[in-house]
């Protein structure tokens, strides 16, 4: 009887420790640099399960990479908007404050004013 293919002794114990939810042992174990031996002889379930595996967290990174430059790219954006705000704000002296209300218009409310109050006092 020949020995086991390592490749196919690698798969089964990779196998064994994602069956057992166990990841971070399966991932110290080389389930990354796994890589199918040629033997198409042997039971293949072991290395099918790596191999959907592998793609998975593969998938998830490429998932989790996308999100972070995504959140930099809108922090960045963020941060120039800020910048192009900041510097629109005017620097000098304050402009002059414009009234309300147009001078006429101002003169004829304090005049309507004055006589409501003559009108109230007893």
């Amino acid at each position: 009887m020949s020995a086991p293919c390592p490749g196919c002794e690698q798969a089964r114990i990779l196998a064994d420790l994602l069956a057992g939810d166990e990841l971070d042992a399966a991932l110290d174990a080389g389930l990354m640099a796994w890589k199918p031996c040629g033997e198409r002889d042997g039971d293949r379930t072991h290395a099918d399960v790596v191999a959907r595996a592998q793609t998975r967290l593969r998938t998830a990174w490429a998932a989790r990479d996308r999100y972070l430059q995504r959140a930099a790219r809108l922090e960045r954006r963020a941060a120039e908007r800020e910048a192009r705000r900041i510097a629109a704000l005017p620097t000098g002296p304050a402009a002059p404050v414009k009234p309300a209300l147009p001078a006429a218009a101002a003169a004829i409310l304090e005049r309507a004013r004055a006589k409501a109050a003559e009108r109230s006092k007893p």
